[in-house]
């Protein structure tokens, strides 16, 4: 089947070629005739196989006729991420060059006065993320009564990241005869009940079994203790990797975006990071130079396991194992897209032993192990037994994510002459321990030594001797003392200066 047996129009079809595609995807192939006709549409799709074409092309053919009046767009697409937003935003843009239509894009981290220009234009359609879309509707600036079709883009998304109820709001704004498109590669029980509220006898298209992972990308588990030994396992895959050319590493959480980023760029790889709580600017100019190869490795949360078409992407590194074993599929998804070839290793603790098999159970296929298994790992104590034995030697070993810049035997040394040192200088009790050598030299004290030594050691520890008797504590000044009568001791000194009394003669 080729696009052009779809019914698209001659405009959508020349932009296609230019694109270089000819022959449509599975879900490209059925759900876009079912949009054409005006039907709701629920898809369902392995991530990476164009889910965005499928309702992008038959949208460019309906608003051929028609023109966009000022704050009130005609067609609305929601978003969970700004950069999914942006990335449907250049779809438009590449398909729809002969059309000339205003796309207008919502999202936070942009400037407000941009954005509402842009609206009072007259928007074509409007691509927004549902939290800066409801703050444009409440101030007044935008209406949705000309929603001709609305597009709900990962859905599932929406319900992880807690938008289910702007989601009911705002279907609830747009007019009841608009028709409604909903898209994802996942479809839990609670996005069922949603399609149901809000679709109308819907065309359900599913190419693919939900939750299920491409064939091109082979999967493995990789054992591991935590801490400082999970990043140094990291660095082991990314130098050990066949055929590496880029990867995404995803963490659980921003902070360990941030540890896990700064690690690998400490050690010589070219990373770059993204989380949700970088700056918009900060966020796309990372995008842009992964995509861009300026950077082969982009250490990131969720926000980009989400529909983000970055083509070629070699090798995906789940530092985490989600505690969401949907969040699996889309994070290996970034990954073996367009019929290549894909890599996803994930770092596995005994911790995550019990998402494993979540995700196993979702995506009904056992993964392989690399290299030993779990049990087979030499306890996480030889490795804390190893670096202790490292440090007395005098060799400090490298803190994970911090590592010291100074070498570990010259370290030992240094630490070693300021204990020296500052045990000579000291006086508080501290004992230092003396080198091997110098114990050796140093002749065994006397009796009478050691006896004149403890008792002032004792003292300055705060621990009498056992054959010296306590000391009293020592009585207050205000307890046995004399009332003190005016000023005391404390009479300032011009009161005390001597003075001279002039005589004055009266008369009798």
């Amino acid at each position: 089947m080729q696009f052009s047996d779809l019914g698209l129009s001659e405009k959508v079809l020349r932009a296609v070629e230019k694109s270089g595609y000819t022959t449509p995807t599975p879900i490209q192939a059925q759900a876009i005739p079912h949009v054409l006709a005006g039907r709701d549409v629920l898809g369902i799709a392995q991530t990476g196989t164009g889910k965005t074409a499928a309702f992008t092309l038959p949208m460019l053919c309906r608003l051929e006729q028609g023109r966009a009046r000022a704050r009130v767009p005609r067609t609305l697409i929601l978003e969970p991420t700004r950069e999914l937003a942006a990335q449907v935003e250049e779809s438009f843009n590449k398909y729809g060059a002969e059309h000339r239509l205003n796309v207008a894009l919502l999202i936070g981290g942009v400037s407000f006065g941009d954005q509402e220009t842009k609206i009072m234009r007259g928007a074509d359609v409007l691509i927004a993320t549902p939290g800066r879309l409801l703050d444009f509707f409440e101030r007044g600036k935008l209406l949705l009564t000309g929603i001709e079709i609305l597009v709900i883009d990962e859905a599932d998304r929406m319900l992880d990241m807690g938008f289910i109820p702007d989601i009911e709001k705002i279907c609830k704004l747009v007019p009841f005869t608009r028709q409604t498109l909903f898209f994802s590669a996942t479809m839990p029980p609670e996005i069922t009940r949603l399609t149901e509220q809000f679709l109308h006898n819907p065309a359900r298209v599913e190419v693919a079994r939900a939750a299920s992972t491409a064939s091109t990308i082979t999967q493995t588990l990789v054992a591991s203790h935590g801490g400082g030994d999970k990043r140094e396992t990291l660095r082991r895959l990314l130098r050990s990797a066949e055929g590496l050319k880029n990867a995404i590493v995803f963490c659980n959480r921003k902070r360990d975006v941030a540890i896990v980023y700064k690690s690998l760029e400490k050690h010589g790889f070219p990373a770059g990071a993204l989380h949700g709580d970088m700056d918009q600017a900060a966020r796309m100019a990372s995008l842009d130079a992964f995509k861009n190869g300026a950077v082969d490795i982009l250490v990131c949360s969720d926000v980009a396991a989400r529909g983000l078409d970055i083509p070629d992407v070699s090798h995906v590194f789940n530092f985490d194992v989600p505690t969401h074993s949907e969040d699996y599929v889309h994070r290996i998804g970034r990954t073996g897209r367009a019929g290549r070839a894909g890599h996803a290793l994930t770092i596995v603790t005994d911790h995550d032993l019990k998402y494993i098999a979540q995700i196993e159970d979702l995506i009904h296929k056992q993964i392989d192990w690399e290299g030993p298994r779990l049990e087979e790992l030499p306890p996480a104590e030889y490795v804390a037994r190893d670096r202790e034995r490292a440090a007395r030697a005098g060799e400090r070993p490298r803190r994970g994510g911090r590592g010291g810049r100074q070498d570990g035997e010259r370290a030992g040394r240094e630490r070693t002459g300021r204990d020296r040192s500052a045990g000579r200088r000291r006086g508080d009790g501290e004992e230092t321990a003396a080198a091997p050598h110098e114990e050796a030299r140093r002749p065994e004290p006397s009796r009478a030594e050691a006896e004149r030594t403890e008792a002032p050691r004792s003292r300055r520890a705060g621990r009498p001797p056992e054959n010296e008797p306590r000391r009293k504590a020592p009585r207050r000044r205000d307890e046995d003392d004399a009332p003190v009568v005016g000023m005391g001791d404390h009479v300032p000194s011009f009161l005390l200066r001597s003075t001279r009394v002039k005589t004055v003669k009266t008369a009798d």
